[in-house]
């Protein structure tokens, strides 16, 4: 992950970008890794930051810190968010909390925590909100290469591998690069978070409805996920439903248009890290859900149904993924686990 420049380098510059509200403050590192973000706040000023991680990292963390000087400025505490004791309020939480698909395996609820328990009135969080989005996607390529693949195998007829290779390539929810081009349509917003008013019983399971209407003729293989958060102070969202969306995908419980949507990603406005396909890569990658069968679109055809995204009983880290889709007069239900 550090070495994901995108990331990190939108980190860093979040932080400079917000030295005044830094410099001379207390900080809290939630997830600290091995405590670059704490070290960050502590170079632009911080008066102490708390960075604190549950896992064995932390001890590298305190090395890390102590090799740069800053043992004074910051400390590390080994333990979660929820068991560690901090004896005063904090003006500062910072976090890298976002998973794949924004909410998979994500520390957003110890960040919940840790403002609930800590943050003073007015302080600030990085990130301030987040927006996971999702659109029908095209990937010949992908599929070709999974399935298509068996049909003639140095000339044999491997097609009776077909069911095996389309539940071993498309059962479980697939991280990896696409491009804008593979994308048939307007995104839709599945779900977004403002990090100063999010509850831990909201995430516990998100569920949307979507209307998309294809702008080519391709084969809809699947769905793809991906998400921006911004650095910015105590959000607000749009509560207008007045102004026709120009989102195809968005609904009136998720109010973005194309003008918000420009305005999230404009720099001057807001510092934006996002992992869409048509911006430069990051680990995050995107996440598809890929259909068993693939579904012949036609141009301006209507793909509508229901997403919901809800925190498995087997292991709370792991997500249970209900995809419903109608396409053509045929209407399909695709489950699947992100574990």
């Amino acid at each position: 992950m550090i070495k994901d420049r995108v990331r990190t380098e939108t980190y860093k510059a979040a932080i400079t970008q917000h030295q005044n509200s830094i410099a001379g403050k207390v900080v809290v590192d939630v997830g600290c890794g091995t405590g670059i973000l704490s070290i960050f706040c502590a170079q632009v000023g911080a008066k102490r930051v708390y960075a604190v991680d549950a896992s064995e990292i932390a001890i590298q963390a305190s090395a890390v810190v102590k090799a740069n000087n800053l043992s004074d400025t910051v400390i590390v505490l080994h333990g979660r968010v929820e068991d560690v004791e901090i004896d005063e309020g904090v003006d500062v939480i910072i976090s890298e909390w976002m998973g794949y698909m924004l909410l998979y395996e994500s520390m957003l609820e110890s960040v919940i925590t840790a403002r609930d328990r800590w943050l003073k009135p007015g302080g600030l969080i990085l990130p301030s909100s987040a927006t996971l989005y999702m659109a029908p996607v095209t990937h010949t390529d992908r599929y070709r290469d999974s399935i298509d693949f068996w049909r003639n195998v140095y000339g044999i007829d491997m097609s009776a591998m077909l069911a095996l290779a389309k539940q071993c390539a498309f059962e479980e929810p697939s991280v990896e690069t696409i491009s804008g081009e593979n994308v048939l349509t307007w995104p839709h917003v599945v779900k977004q978070v403002d990090c100063y008013a999010v509850t831990i019983d909201e995430l516990k399971s998100v569920a949307t409805r979507y209307r998309f209407k294809s702008m080519m003729r391709a084969p809809l293989h699947g769905f793809a996920f991906w998400f921006d958060v911004e650095f910015n102070g105590p959000a607000i969202f749009p509560t207008s439903t007045d102004s026709p969306s120009l989102f195809i995908g968005s609904s009136s419980n998720n109010p973005v248009d194309g003008s918000q949507r420009k305005k999230r990603s404009n720099p001057n406005e807001a510092l934006v890290l996002s992992t869409a396909p048509e911006d430069p890569p990051t680990h995050w990658q995107q996440t598809l859900i890929y259909l068993y069968e693939p579904v012949d679109l036609e141009q301006d055809q209507l793909i509508e149904g229901s997403v919901t995204l809800s925190q498995s009983k087997e292991n709370p880290r792991f997500m249970n993924i209900r995809l419903e889709y109608a396409a053509g007069g045929r209407a399909f239900v695709k489950e699947s686990v992100m574990r």
